[in-house]
């Protein structure tokens, strides 16, 4: 559903916010290094009297920092154009600040010049940006880069003291600093993406909460301490009879009559909600307010009242029910008695003519009182539904007949026509309730339906409902209509 949707927008929403994201931190990164580059360069090029850098080579030292800031100042396109892809940047600006840190610290005097430090802070940073064993890579390249250095100065400059010490303790740094920045970073990512998911759980939760509370049948109003109304689900628009909410509408204009109970309401709370009607063209219905929070916003619940008085009326249905079907069982066993009594004096062999009529009559109405009894129980017990096919013609015929038998009708001046088009229609309908209602119909239209005509005539008419495949059952009598 909505929500479904609504995921995908979150996870393409999140997939750009953590693109973002990545590429932030690479862009201060870039940044440190072209502040470090310019840096490095304005202070071979100032004429000093002592400099404390590029003083072994002022030529090599000149054109590496050089070089080395217009690759920085390139990397601030190839950042924002995002090509190459991100891991390949961070390890061709981390490859690059190795080898041109190296070269100046070479054209400075070597390790002694204490510019390997500025490695740290580059390993730092590329173990940062990067995932998995790439930490240990970088710091492995610093390493050897430091190492290598240290020996090519020693052959160039054998007289100068060796400080291979120092080169091993700067490259335990960089190992030290990588595997540090690396866990550090690890933490961060890790934490980043349950604030993600969580962002994303949050969202999900409020629109599920949104689509709960528009789909309740129950009108609910967030009317925030100004009395204005901040959320409106759709049962509530159909009961006070208005439209979708503008920005901050005022609940004096939305119903009048409710702002005037919340008034109440919030200066008493023993103030009892009364029953109303927006408009004409609605339901009455009653309010409930609720307090949200200390803010002095107020959730308002709307019942309709029309709902609750069905289903007042489906609890008195079903007691009046059972209260007569307790009655029709008391009214049965007496109603026996009479009966069996009646049939007695039937079989009597002194009883006339005229008595035997009563008999008859006592008979008569004693097995219609039984029906009447039946029915009533029958309601009682509310059987399970057993639906099943039925060929609706030949079943038809079938009522007609035994319906014809039971009622003792005049084939001369009593007709019942059918009429299925198409012939083979099939339903799927409970045998016996099928037959209670069309009994119950048949029966009112052939004794009530034509009281001024001398014969009797009903239709039976089955077909399938126009653009619908769901047939139809029609009983029509030529009688005059219920007014």
């Amino acid at each position: 559903m909505t929500i479904s949707n609504s995921n995908f927008g979150d996870q393409e929403f999140s997939a750009e916010r953590d693109s973002n994201q990545t590429w932030r931190p690479l862009r201060l990164f870039n940044l440190y290094r072209m502040l470090l580059a310019g840096l490095l360069l304005i202070i071979g090029a100032a004429d000093l009297d002592f400099k404390p850098i590029g003083q072994d080579n002022p030529g090599l030292y000149f054109a590496v920092t050089s070089i080395y800031l217009l690759v920085c100042i390139a990397n601030t396109f190839t950042i924002a154009w995002k090509k190459p892809n991100f891991n390949t940047q961070v390890y061709i600006q981390v490859l690059v600040d190795i080898a041109a840190i190296t070269l100046i610290m070479h054209a400075s005097g070597g390790v002694q010049s204490g510019l390997g430090m500025l490695m740290v802070v580059t390993v730092a940073g590329g173990s940062i940006l990067l995932a998995g064993q790439a930490a240990v890579r970088l710091a492995a390249a610093a390493t050897l880069a430091m190492l290598g250095e240290h020996v090519y100065y020693q052959l160039t400059n054998p007289l100068e003291p060796a400080a291979y010490t120092h080169a091993g303790l700067l490259g335990a740094t960089f190992f030290a600093t990588a595997i540090l920045a690396h866990a550090l970073a690890k933490k961060v990512r890790a934490s980043e993406a349950l604030a993600r998911q969580r962002g994303i759980d949050l969202a999900n939760m409020e629109q599920l909460a949104q689509y709960v509370i528009q789909r309740m049948q129950t009108g609910v109003l967030v009317i925030d301490e100004d009395n204005h109304a901040r959320l409106i689900n759709e049962s509530a628009q159909q009961l006070l009879n208005t439209t979708p909410l503008s920005d901050k509408q005022p609940l004096a204009t939305l119903c009048p009559q409710l702002a005037d109970q919340l008034q109440m309401w919030r200066k008493d709370r023993r103030n009892t909600p009364q029953q109303f009607r927006a408009t004409s063209a609605v339901a009455e219905v009653l309010p409930r307010f609720a307090n949200l929070g200390e803010d002095g916003g107020t959730l308002i619940f709307l019942e309709d009242t029309t709902t609750l008085a069905q289903q007042a009326q489906q609890l008195k249905l079903a007691s009046l029910g059972r209260l007569a079907g307790s009655i029709a069982h008391e009214i049965r066993n007496p109603l026996g008695a009479i009966s069996h009594a009646g049939q007695l004096l039937a079989e009597s062999p002194n009883i006339d003519a005229t008595d035997l009529r009563l008999t008859e009559i006592i008979r008569t109405n004693s097995q219609r009182m039984n029906n009447i009894i039946e029915n009533v129980l029958q309601l009682g017990r509310r059987r399970q539904p057993a639906p099943e096919s039925i060929a609706i013609k030949a079943w038809l015929e079938n009522f007609i007949e035994e319906f014809f038998r039971s009622e003792n009708l005049n084939p001369n001046n009593t007709f019942i026509t059918i009429d299925v088009e198409p012939a083979d229609i099939d339903i799927t309908f409970d045998t016996n309730q099928l037959n209670q209602v069309l009994w119950n119909l048949c029966h009112n239209g052939i004794h009530h339906g034509n009281e001024h005509n001398k014969q009797n005539r009903l239709t039976l008419q089955a077909g399938l409902t126009p653009n619908s495949p769901s047939p139809y059952l029609d009983i029509i009598d030529d009688g005059p209509g219920v007014p």
